[in-house]
Order: C-alpha cells, then sequence, then structure tokens
C-alpha cells in the first residue's frame, strides 16, 4: 500500500483520501482534508501552525527517543601568575593572616599620610615664599595682568 504525504500539514494520506491540487506550472500538492488544503490556499505557513508537521519539527516537539542526555565538562581551577607577582608570591600573601595583614596596612595608610602631609607643608612654604611680604592686596585678576577697575568720575 502505498501512502502519499499532505503538502501542508506533513501528515500521510492513505489511497482513496485526500484531495489532490495541480498548479498552473504542473506542480502537484496532495491534501488529507479540506483544513489543509483551505489553509494553503490561504498562503498560511505550515511552520507558524501548532498541529503541522513541521511545526513540531522545528520546535522539537515529540522526538524522545533520539535525544540522548548530553555530557558536560567540569570545570577544572588552576592557579597562574599575574603580571607582577609570581604563583609563589601570591600564595605566600594568602597564607598571611589576617592580623598581620591588618598591621601592615594600617602601617601602609600611615606611611602615606604622613608623606601626603610632608608634600603639602612643603607647597605652603614655597606658596609664602613665593607672595608679597606685607604690600597690597591683589585679586587673582590683577595679578595675572588684568586692566585695573576705572574708577567712576562725576562731573
Amino acid at each position: 500500500m502505498r501512502t502519499e504525504i499532505d503538502s501542508f500539514s506533513g501528515n500521510r494520506i492513505y489511497p482513496g483520501r485526500g484531495k489532490l491540487f495541480v498548479r498552473g506550472d504542473s506542480k502537484v500538492f496532495r491534501f488529507v482534508a479540506s483544513k489543509s488544503a483551505s489553509l494553503f490556499r490561504q498562503r498560511k505557513n505550515p511552520r507558524r501552525i501548532s498541529w503541522t508537521v513541521l511545526f513540531r519539527r522545528m520546535h522539537k516537539k515529540g522526538i524522545t527517543e533520539e535525544v540522548s542526555k548530553k555530557r558536560s565538562r567540569r570545570t577544572v581551577k588552576h592557579q597562574r601568575a599575574i603580571v607582577g607577582a609570581s604563583l609563589d608570591v601570591i600564595k605566600e600573601r594568602r597564607s598571611i593572616r589576617p592580623e598581620v595583614r591588618k598591621a601592615d596596612r594600617t602601617q601602609s595608610i600611615a606611611l602615606a599620610k604622613e608623606k601626603k602631609k610632608e608634600a603639602e607643608a612643603k607647597k605652603k612654604a614655597e606658596k609664602a615664599k613665593s607672595a608679597p611680604v606685607g604690600g597690597a592686596k591683589f585679586s587673582k585678576q590683577q595679578l595675572k595682568g588684568a586692566a585695573p577697575k576705572v574708577t567712576a568720575r562725576s562731573r
């Protein structure tokens, strides 16, 4: 017994069933029922109609036998050196106790603050040296060489 396949739905057509439609360019279309023939004539896309074989194939429906469980590779962690620090230096830093690390940190912060204070004091001394001693006070604009304000004179 020879079965045909529905041009729209993809279902089997047994002998004595369905309709045959021959288009102007002599292409033959076979339909099981008027439902699939009607949808074909409306130019519907069988991939968007949920009961067709094409839709089910596209959305991976009902293919339970072929699906085998994919094996996933377990990630392996590696220790690698970073630019500027070798692996043994990194391991050594990790092994330092938190109390020691905290003490080192506070000490380095104190040193940095001290350096900053010295730099600011030096800057202040330099500024005081370059500033005019005692004389008249000038605005920033006047120091930059701007023209002095013209005083208003009445007639």
